[in-house]
């Protein structure tokens, strides 16, 4: 799946998974992988310019470690990043419940 098809929703997907974890980026990008079946696929030009703008708002924090020598940026959910995913998951049902009705004919009484 494109990174453009994802428009609207790429804060919501990494906060979802960082949710109770911390990860490094490319954890990041391969737990979404994985959560999606292999759908979401997204370049680390599009997660890590994310999580960076994510970080700046508050949403997420951020601390260096070093693996096998190497330096490593981990990153896990700040209270304000629970309260917007949390949000975010609202959203989600209530779109998804609207489209499904549209979709699939359902009917509501007005």
């Amino acid at each position: 799946m494109k990174a453009d098809a994802l428009r609207g929703h790429l804060d919501g997907l990494l906060l979802a998974t960082l949710d109770g974890k911390r990860l490094h980026g490319y954890a990041i990008i391969e737990a979404l992988q994985q959560r999606s079946g292999g759908v979401v696929s997204l370049p680390t030009g599009t997660v890590y310019p994310a999580l960076r703008r994510l970080e700046k708002g508050g949403y997420v924090r951020s601390e260096w470690s070093t693996v096998g020598g190497r330096q490593r940026r981990s990153y896990s959910l700040t209270p304000a990043g629970k309260n917007s995913l949390e949000n975010e998951r609202r959203e989600w049902r209530e779109f998804t419940a609207a489209i499904e009705g549209v979709l699939c004919g359902a009917t509501s009484a007005v």
